[in-house]
């Protein structure tokens, strides 16, 4: 399905599917749900903290499991994840340990591939009765090094894997990679390489910020940096993949408005709305999935052939199908 995006050609997209498309800049129809699971109320018990968003409606949907950037908070992404829940999508947030000593990433891929590992038996517990979810249609997001993290669970760094699920859809929101070409976030993935990644034909998204790569000052650099960012990550992704920067946002301009400032301090933002910012990042990930996931290629068609028609200015836009 996600082929015929590509193949549809260039001409305008018709007045009632740009409507049809937009709609998913706005919460979807659903009510949704956020519901925690922890040792507390699960079982059997995740191995780290884990955040649901979930629709109320009875169904069987789609999950998509999103990691967290550098020193942040999962519930930090609660509009998020809302948003894409409301679209009919289980949306699953592990909660990694957080400290500002890094030294690599190893440790949050094998955590995020033990959560994987858990979706099976454990999700059923924790969700409502008659919400039920459709593993066999599982996609994987991350943001910030959560990108690194996403990135490099689906290229198969993870220690160990006893799970028999697979991913079918990868997202990187503003990944990055390291602090430079010559400082990679163990284990180093970057390649510089085009289409170096080896992901199995799985359909990829990146979505970048036009000022993630700017200072916010002297002070602080940049928090996604040159090298180590959107742009390397999606040259080096093999088709199917698509790829959209929210030009005038900045790296953490998708969190919630009472993200705590200790930590948005630290990277330059967009001077507009950031409610703005969410509702493009989260209607161009429904778009995406809705493709991916659901074989409805309509929304994501709208979205690459008419990017204007997105809440702020996407530019580049680009997409890779062969």
């Amino acid at each position: 399905m996600l082929a015929s995006v590509m193949n549809a050609g260039t001409n305008q997209v018709p007045e009632a599917a740009a409507r049809a498309g937009t709609a998913v800049f706005q919460p979807g129809k659903l009510a949704v749900d956020v519901l925690a699971a922890d040792h507390s109320n699960a079982l059997p018990t995740p191995p780290i903290p884990v955040l649901i968003a979930a629709p109320k409606d009875a169904g069987t949907y789609p999950v998509v499991m999103l990691l967290h950037g550098f020193f942040l908070q999962n519930h930090f992404y609660e509009q998020l994840l809302k948003h894409v829940a409301s679209f009919g999508f289980i949306m699953v947030a592990p909660q990694f340990h957080t400290s500002l000593v890094s030294n690599g990433d190893t440790g949050d891929i094998d955590a995020a591939a033990e959560v994987t590992d858990w979706l099976a038996e454990g999700l059923p517990s924790v969700l409502p009765k008659g919400i039920d979810a459709d593993l066999s249609k599982l996609a994987l997001a991350g943001h910030s090094r959560g990108g690194h993290t996403a990135f490099a669970l689906a290229l198969g760094h993870a220690a160990k894997k006893t799970s028999s699920l697979t991913f079918s859809a990868l997202i990187g929101i503003d990944p990055v990679a390291g602090t430079a070409r010559s400082a990679q976030l163990p284990p180093a993935i970057l390649t510089y390489e085009p289409s170096s990644f080896e992901l199995s034909m799985m359909p990829v998204l990146v979505v970048g910020t036009g000022l993630g790569e700017e200072k916010r000052n002297a002070l602080f650099p940049a928090c996604a940096p040159k090298d180590v960012n959107h742009r390397e990550l999606y040259r080096e992704c093999k088709p199917p993949c698509y790829y959209v920067v929210a030009r005038d946002y900045g790296h953490l301009d998708m969190l919630d408005d009472d993200a705590p400032e200790l930590v948005t301090c630290l990277c330059k933002e967009g001077t507009e709305c950031k409610d703005v910012m969410r509702r493009t990042v989260a209607g161009v990930m429904v778009s995406f999935l809705k493709a991916a996931l659901g074989e409805e290629d309509g929304d994501l068609k709208v979205v690459l052939k008419s990017p204007g028609l997105a809440p702020t200015t996407l530019d580049p836009v680009e997409q890779r199908v062969a």
